[in-house]
């Protein structure tokens, strides 16, 4: 007879310790938010291209300087002046040819203003005969460091000011904010534009004036966020221990509010790049012959009907740059939000 009293065991069952290990790794917030992140093909081929047109930008300001953008032959301006683009003799609309104006046919530019053999502008020249590809780059150059330097007024201001706001709360608050729909009140451009009148052209002038009136939607942002973290408990054991303000203003709001403030910055960016090229447009940009894309724009727009290479190429450099930063602020803003989690 079988023993009737053997021990019987669980079929599948390593012991406690199997049971309690937990099957999938802890992951902070930055973590999960990346790995949400990458779920966004739009968002990633944004952040390369960002990437890459950053360290692009850096790598120039060796190999084309503003000085090399900005000169010119007035001796030969005849000959390399309005060249049209040429990569190849056989690529189309990339050949040199070109209809002049006045004329029913395309002809090769490059040979009838007497260029010499094997020179060529891949994005064509401007009507003094400097490169535009070399503007271009140069006009990249100055647009992102505008648009940087502004965002970075606007996050000091901003997440200074709206800590300080949500913080205090009470008439503090209810001041600080009544002076942010006051300045929200006024158009942005239109403030901007009454500053760089008032400041002058420059480089420097233009980043004051963008980044001194930019900062008020990065606060009420910061703001919003601070009024809600500050009751939580966290925060109220951190002032039960007497930590200072300063202490869980750094080590506790701003980490919690950290995405937010990404997200703004990210969202911010091509809106300066735009209120540079509208100062420039109306002549309120860069100081001549330095070159940005506002400034190439507004250049074209007075040859478009003879010579649109000339507008549609920095407009197009515009375009997919400030696309690339709003397509990668969406990103970060789905990635940084807990409820766009698909678990």
């Amino acid at each position: 007879m079988e023993n009737v009293n053997k021990d019987f065991t669980l079929v599948g069952s390593k012991g406690s310790d199997s049971t309690e290990k937990i099957a999938k790794p802890a992951l902070s917030f930055f973590q999960d938010a990346w790995r949400r992140f990458k779920k966004n093909k739009v968002a990633l081929v944004a952040m390369w291209i960002i990437a890459i047109t950053l360290v692009f930008s850096v790598i120039s300001a060796v190999v084309v300087p503003q000085s090399k953008a900005n000169y010119f032959d007035p001796n030969k301006s005849q000959v390399y002046g309005n060249l049209p683009p040429k990569l190849s003799g056989d690529l189309p609309f990339w050949n040199g040819e070109f209809k002049a104006p006045g004329s029913t046919t395309r002809s090769d530019v490059y040979q009838e203003q007497g260029v010499e053999k094997g020179k060529s502008y891949v994005f064509g020249t401007d009507k003094y005969g400097r490169s535009l590809a070399k503007r271009t780059i140069v006009g990249l150059r100055i647009s992102l460091i505008i648009a940087l330097a502004a965002a970075l007024i606007d996050l000091v201001i901003g997440v200074t000011y709206g800590i300080i706001s949500g913080w205090m709360g009470g008439k503090v608050d209810m001041v600080m904010q009544r002076i942010i729909e006051i300045i929200q009140s006024v158009p942005n451009l239109v403030v901007v534009t009454m500053l760089a009148l008032l400041l002058g052209q420059g480089i420097s002038s233009i980043i004051i004036a963008i980044g001194l009136f930019a900062w008020t939607g990065m606060a009420r942002q910061v703001r919003n966020m601070v009024l809600s973290y500050k009751e939580r408990d966290f925060v109220l054991a951190s002032k039960t221990l007497g930590q200072s303000t300063w202490k869980i203003a750094t080590k506790h709001l701003l980490p919690n509010v950290s995405g937010v403030i990404v997200v703004q910055i990210m969202f911010d960016i091509p809106s300066m790049i735009m209120y540079e090229a509208v100062l420039s447009a109306i002549n309120l940009g860069v100081k001549p012959p330095t070159s940005s894309l506002g400034t190439l724009i507004n250049d074209g727009i007075a040859s478009l009907q003879f010579y649109p290479f000339q507008l549609i190429i920095p407009a197009i450099v515009l375009s997919v740059l400030s696309l690339t930063f709003i397509f990668f602020g969406d990103g970060l803003r789905d990635a940084f939000d807990p409820r766009a989690s698909e678990d």
